[in-house]
């Protein structure tokens, strides 16, 4: 049986509720009254075949609260003249919102409506496209206000999170709401104020002028022979490793021609003395930090990760920012040589990676084709010391013996 029952009357309102229509009529013209709802009857046959089933359904059907029946009398040949629901109406908001029960959600959202209308009407807009969003909101709404306000009044604060005084509002409320307030500043803030090319939650800091969490670069001195920073004491034997901001990194004066940068910290602590020479804890995918220091530039940077998709992806971001950076320990005669350290790389890249050399790319269509063996990844960590020490000695040693000055 396919007839239309009360639940399906109540799941065609649902749908409009889901989709924001009836909360957006609370406060605009947008549902035209009153409201059609789709019905499907019993046949003729039907009268025929299952009469007790057709009056059973035209006694729940009658039963449904809030719901304005259109009757309709129909002849049949075997049981003469019967009245079955031809149309179901529902004829007000108030009838419509109370059959889904949904009465009281609605005021809230009117209430809300009248409060952005009253302190942020440019966000009005926002609140009809987003009804059902803004409902869930509702007990957070005006603190959301508050903070956009308070970049109103303060924009391009150029202050951490934190500094934002705004009653009842801490960072981690803004932390945990950038990206409906970055919808909602979008709108209420001038252009001006906002760093369009800032883009996602990541960046909301950046976009509406607030000061972000200092970035840091960790290095380590390979050359005994290379100038500490002032204050800076190793123990004998072990080389400085040194963290700095963005700012201070980029700012050195370093005599290096070289720089290794590798993702594993194992490998960063342990990666041996190499004349003129300091090797960087990898960023992954976020080279702009590092691109920063221009001193950066004029040395040979080698970067070593993993033997897998995602290895050469991160090589390729890293060559948008440093064109001639080289790939170390990435080859095919390594890969070859440890396979018994083979492991699985869990969701491999597969899309084509453009600033590859010839060589580099062969391994990676090896790699993401799964020509060796489904997933393959050789991680950095698992490749011999000694075949390290190797690599670093075929290096050409020309500017490792006389290191000139790189900045």
């Amino acid at each position: 049986m396919s007839w239309t029952t009360p639940a399906d009357l109540r799941a065609q309102v649902q749908r409009l509720w889901d989709r924001g229509d009836l909360l957006r009529a609370a406060v605009t013209d947008a549902v035209s009254w009153p409201l059609h709802l789709n019905l499907k009857a019993p046949s003729a046959a039907d009268l025929s075949d299952r009469f007790e089933a057709v009056r059973d359904w035209v006694r729940t059907v009658a039963d449904t609260p809030k719901v304005r029946i259109e009757w309709r009398d129909r002849n049949h040949r075997v049981q003469g003249t019967q009245r079955l629901p031809a149309a179901v109406w529902l004829d007000t908001l108030h009838d419509a919102l109370a059959f889904i029960g949904k009465a009281r959600q609605a005021q809230r959202f009117e209430a809300m409506w009248r409060q952005t209308a009253a302190m942020q009407p440019a966000l009005l807009p926002w609140l009809s496209r987003r009804a059902i969003r803004a409902l869930d909101l509702a007990d957070r709404w005006e603190r959301l206000l508050a903070v956009v306000a308070w970049l109103q009044a303060h924009p391009g604060p150029g202050v951490y999170l934190r500094q934002v005084d705004v009653r009842g509002v801490d960072s981690k409320f803004i932390e945990a709401h950038r990206g409906v307030l970055g919808e909602l500043l979008d709108l209420a803030l001038p252009p001006g104020v906002v760093e369009t090319g800032a883009m996602g939650v990541a960046q909301f800091t950046r976009r509406f002028g607030f000061l972000d969490k200092p970035v840091r670069i960790r290095f380590r001195l390979l050359d005994p022979a290379l100038p500490s920073l002032p204050g800076c004491h190793a123990l004998p034997g072990v080389l400085p490793d040194i963290t700095l901001d963005v700012t201070s990194f980029a700012a050195l004066v370093l005599p290096v021609a070289r720089v290794f940068i590798t993702e594993n910290e194992t490998n960063f602590l342990a990666f041996p003395e190499v004349a003129g020479a300091i090797v960087v804890f990898g960023a992954g995918y976020g080279w702009e930090a590092l691109s920063r220091a221009g001193w950066l530039h004029r040395c040979q940077l080698y970067y070593w990760g993993d033997i897998d998709t995602h290895g050469f992806a991160i090589l390729d971001q890293l060559r948008g920012y440093f064109p001639r950076a080289a790939s170390f320990v990435m080859d095919r005669e390594t890969l070859l040589a440890h396979r018994s350290h083979w492991g699985a790389e869990p969701e491999p890249a597969r899309h084509d990676l453009s600033r590859l050399t010839d060589e580099e790319a062969s391994v990676y269509d090896d790699l993401r084709f799964d020509r060796h063996q489904p997933r393959l990844r050789l991680e950095q960590e698992r490749v011999g010391f000694g075949w390290l020490c190797d690599r670093l000695a075929c290096l050409p040693t020309g500017a490792l013996v006389s290191p000139s000055p790189c900045s």
